[in-house]
């Protein structure tokens, strides 16, 4: 499909730039416009713009069951439909537009390797933040439904935190970025707007966002992060209600983590903390897959595994709220990256008196997901 796709982009660019020629074809014979195209995609620049230019995309659409405060609900939900391009300038220089259709622009940024080597590459518009374990992963590689992990998504800024808003763990700015040691070391370094995607920043300050990876053995990464900033509150929040709308505030974080992969089975977990303003919080969460049985060839990557994760974070520490996350389920991967999930997911959160921050709730979600390459 990729390959398809790349010959139907080249092959439109190709006739968009040699119009008068084809004007002549108008009306001639299915052959004769076959034999054309054909000539055209022999030509050397042609098969150049398409070996440069490689598409890339994936939808996850599912159902959801769950049950809270006394009441059942259901939906079909069609969570993500992205589709993104990465041209190949020269061969230091790349370019990536990334879209999702059920939401708005992702992602846009173009890459500029400065050594000869993979040791510094800058980076230069909106893009993933550094922060977290999980944040820079695709959801597609991901074991549970609902993706990342409660306090990667709500210290990254993926969705849960009000002040910020839904921000898809993205951001506006610059990264230097590289790897040493044969692969084994990896660092980045993020200077961002801190406000989130396709918005000019609210204040004068920059978030700055560094990254250290170390790889000791395959499949073995061992990962931390660290942020300081400064946020502009877009909304008030249950979690932080001393902060107003419009206020800057700090917004500080950190997270040690590590993630193992191999054929018998895959774990990563992590431990993250965050200051925004006086309001502190911190969470952990451990997350595995181990496979069951393997079908066909295994270039299909055919299996079913076993899913299952724990989650904690307390969204403040003075006020004690607390939500625990359980899931447990199965999935299997019909053909290489697209697979069918089923899990059970079982969430509450309280208050050191015991009330609600936002209800228990338990239910079961289903995901397909199609991706190509």
């Amino acid at each position: 499909m990729n390959t398809f796709i790349k010959q139907t982009l080249a092959v439109a660019l190709a006739i968009f730039s040699s119009t008068a020629a084809m004007g002549q074809e108008t009306g001639s014979e299915n052959g004769s416009t076959k034999s054309k195209l054909q000539e055209l995609m022999a030509k050397p620049w042609v098969q150049e713009l398409q070996s440069r230019i490689k598409l890339h995309g994936y939808a996850q659409a599912g159902y959801t069951l769950s049950h809270k405060d006394g009441q059942n609900t259901n939906t079909f939900d069609l969570k993500r439909v992205l589709f993104w391009a990465e041209a190949r300038i020269t061969d230091r220089w790349s370019f990536l537009f990334m879209h999702d259709f059920s939401s708005v622009v992702q992602e846009f940024y173009t890459d500029f390797r400065i050594t000869r080597n993979k040791a510094l590459t800058i980076r230069v518009g909106q893009f993933k933040n550094g922060l977290s374990l999980e944040n820079p992963l695709s959801p597609t590689s991901m074991e549970a439904v609902d993706v990342y992990s409660e306090a990667v998504t709500f210290l990254t800024g993926c969705g849960s935190d009000p002040l910020l808003g839904v921000q898809y763990g993205r951001d506006l700015g610059l990264s230097l970025f590289g790897e040493t040691n044969n692969g084994k070391f990896r660092y980045e370094l993020d200077v961002m707007n801190g406000q989130g995607i396709n918005k000019k920043d609210g204040n004068n300050f920059k978030d700055f966002i560094g990254r250290l990876e170390y790889r000791p053995v395959v499949g073995l990464n061992i990962v931390a992060t660290g942020q300081i900033g400064r946020g502009h509150a877009i909304a008030t929040s249950l979690y932080n209600p001393t902060i107003t709308v419009g206020q800057d505030y700090k917004r500080h974080r950190w997270s040690a983590g590590a993630d193992y992969r191999s054929k018998a089975f895959n774990l990563h977990g992590e431990v993250l903390q965050g200051w925004d303003g006086p309001a502190k919080s911190w969470g952990a969460y451990v997350t595995g897959a181990v496979p069951l049985a393997r079908f066909g060839t295994p270039e299909l990557g055919k299996r079913l595994e076993m899913v299952a994760s724990y989650d904690f974070f307390n969204f403040n520490t003075d006020l004690g709220m607390d939500q625990h996350k359980a899931i447990a389920g199965l999935q299997y991967w019909f053909y290489k990256k697209c697979r069918l999930q089923v899990q059970y997911v079982y969430r509450s959160a309280y208050t050191k008196e015991g009330t609600f921050v936002h209800g228990a709730n338990h239910g079961l979600q289903c995901q397909l997901q199609v991706r190509f390459n």
